[in-house]
């Protein structure tokens, strides 16, 4: 799983317009991810209308106001609702430009252009950086070995040189809306999560459609746990059993909706990932240690068996697995300063979202489910800015806190 920063699209940093429909080289690509648009669902009834998720996105989501700037950003597949946001941004008076990305242009962005730019100055996306008051990304990629034959010395020297950007935007508390949050219902994703495409799409616009109030709700309790202890213990069947100090540690809710408290507050507290339903941390720096274990765990189309991190004070000392190994180590290998640092603990809250021990499907928002990784966690309110991010999920996990169970056996504790 590929770090979780919330950077403007590679594509916008490179090319910038608005497009009226798909080149036509891109037709198959768009055909390959139909079945997650309402009109080829295979059902009796739309998986959802286009228009009201626009409607809910651009107004309560991202809050969109009068004279804001906002960019959209997604693949050709979803040109209507593309569309559709577009036409809300304006009926709010905002102002909507919409970039379309595809695989074949972001592999080309990479391997057609000179290794000697991997470090250039990011002139445009700063500048970009410095407009845009909104930004609406919905995940593009169809094809998870898009770039696993790059270099990963490459695509480090690109993060790193992309890393202004991110921090021009954290600064102006731009606010950053991704639909998918790693369960975008393309044919890869089905695949790799081992389900048919038209179950996962179902899943996905249910999981969008959760209340966020309920999602808000069950975020209170969880908070309430985690911000009143010191000690936070995660242990699972598979052998995870890691430690680590929470207190005074921040606690933010995802609830889907970027509140005007939020707004206020700025930062990390800005970005909402769609379907939501998270409450995360990042623990005191240095404190970490144990053993983290992901059974269902998948790198640039690889599955990666058994990976296993090991920490001590609040570092990782150790990589291991079973199967797959290669190419998760040669990305961490080229990666700078601040990979190492254990980042985060993510608790799903998202009723509407389970998943099984089992099954290779995980998902950040589902309900009991636990997240972990190391590197970058500014986007959890953390300090670590490294370009670098590695996360997995745990399944059946138990969480405790100064003894007090936050998570039972991979259910949320009443």
């Amino acid at each position: 799983m590929p770090a979780r920063t919330p950077l403007i699209p590679l594509l916008v940093l490179l090319t910038m317009g608005a497009f009226a429909c798909a080149p036509a080289d891109q037709t198959a690509e768009a055909d390959t991810a139909a079945e997650s648009m309402p009109e080829a669902a295979g059902a009796d009834a739309p998986l959802f209308d286009s228009d009201a998720v626009a409607t809910s996105l651009v107004t309560a989501s991202a809050n969109v106001r009068e004279g804001d700037v906002v960019l959209i950003s997604g693949n050709p597949r979803d040109q209507q609702l593309l569309e559709d946001l577009a036409v809300q941004v304006r009926r709010q008076g905002g102002f909507p430009m919409v970039e379309l990305a595809t695989d074949r242009m972001t592999r080309r962005m990479v391997v057609d252009v000179p290794e000697q730019y991997d470090t250039q100055a990011p002139t445009l996306g700063l500048k970009l950086a410095e407009v845009f008051d909104v930004i609406i990304v919905l995940e593009t990629a169809e094809d998870p070995t898009l770039l696993a034959d790059v270099a990963p010395e490459r695509l480090a020297a690109r993060a790193q040189a992309g890393a202004p950007v991110q921090e021009a935007m954290m600064r102006r508390n731009v606010r950053v809306l991704n639909l998918g949050n790693g369960m975008y219902p393309s044919a890869a994703a089905a695949d790799a999560f081992g389900m048919p495409q038209p179950d996962l799409a179902r899943l996905f616009w249910n999981a969008v459609n959760t209340d966020p109030a309920l999602l808000d709700a069950a975020g209170q309790r969880v908070k309430q746990v985690l911000e009143s202890g010191t000690e936070l213990r995660i242990t699972a069947t598979n052998g995870t059993d890691v430690t680590v100090q929470v207190g005074n540690r921040p606690v933010l809710i995802s609830d889907g909706a970027i509140s005007p408290a939020e707004e206020e507050r700025g930062g990390a507290a800005t970005t909402v990932w769609l379907p939501a339903g998270e409450v995360f941390l990042t623990p005191v720096p240095g404190t970490a240690s144990g053993t983290v274990v992901f059974d269902a765990f998948e790198f640039q189309g690889t599955p990666v068996e058994g990976l296993t991190l090991t920490f001590e004070n609040g570092r990782l000392t150790s990589m291991n697995a079973t199967a797959g190994l290669a190419p998760v180590q040669a990305a961490y290998d080229a990666a700078s300063a601040g990979k190492d640092e254990f980042a985060v603990i993510d608790i799903g809250l998202n009723p509407n979202v389970t998943v099984t021990a089992d099954s290779r499907f995980r998902s950040w928002v589902a309900a009991g489910i636990v997240s972990v990784g190391i590197g970058d966690n500014v986007w959890a309110g953390g300090s670590n800015s490294t370009p670098y991010g590695l996360f997995g999920h745990i399944a059946g996990a138990t969480v405790t806190v100064d003894g007090n169970a936050v998570v039972e056996n991979g259910r949320l504790a009443n």
